[in-house]
């Protein structure tokens, strides 16, 4: 796959937000350790301004830090549809913070001092989702342009294709012969790219529904 900014995809990036420069450093070296990079920051405000939202990975958040805290950063990534997961740190959890973070919509919440495999275990698969939901929606994305270049009567047929009728039931519905049917069905599968029945119906019965619908 290729990408205007290089090897986002080949190379997951942690974004680490903590003003402890000490902090900063050593977990950055258990990141690197299974093969994560990671992009320090001192100041949530320079994150915020400065971040490659194209990127492949996860945030790794504390949540009190001078001027601005985790949760006020977490607030904003949600607000701005930023769909890296974010896992919040902290050294004073409580109960309803932990609490707020997930309802605010963090992928997890870990207490400082925080345990080297929990949190490795957190960010790769945090990475993994985060990976899995971008080829996703790259896939919807490819699915609706596609489906764009369909002509009406050509979505009418899908439709009723992914309603399970079959073509003499669809050529009756629409008033057309059976082989004009046949035609339509092959246009669609050759336009779209399916290679099977499911694969169709997997990728289009939303769109088709929309259609409908609409």
């Amino acid at each position: 796959m290729s990408h205007p900014h290089g090897a986002h995809s080949l190379s997951p990036l942690v974004h680490l937000i903590d003003d402890d420069e000490a902090v900063r450093a050593s977990l950055a070296l258990l990141i690197g350790t299974v093969g994560l990079r990671v992009q320090p920051w001192p100041d949530p405000r320079d994150f915020l301004a400065g971040f490659d939202r194209e990127s492949i990975g996860a945030i790794l958040l504390d949540v009190r830090m001078p001027g601005i805290s985790g949760l006020t950063v977490l607030d904003t990534l949600v607000a701005q549809g930023v769909d890296q997961p974010v896992i919040m740190m902290t050294g004073h959890g409580t109960v309803e913070m932990c609490r707020r973070a997930f309802k605010a919509g963090a992928a997890e919440f870990l207490e400082k001092p925080v345990d080297d495999e929990a949190l490795l275990e957190t960010l790769q698969n945090a990475v993994r989702q985060h990976v899995k939901s971008r080829e996703r929606n790259q896939a919807d994305r490819r699915a609706r342009e596609r489906y764009a270049q369909l002509s009406a009567r050509e979505r009418e047929v899908l439709g009723l294709i992914v309603a399970g009728l079959t073509n003499k039931d669809i050529a009756r519905a629409l008033t057309l012969s059976p082989r004009t049917v046949e035609t339509h069905r092959a246009n669609l599968f050759a336009k779209l790219e399916a290679q099977s029945l499911a694969q169709l119906i997997r990728h289009y019965a939303a769109l088709a529904d929309e259609t409908d619908t609409a």
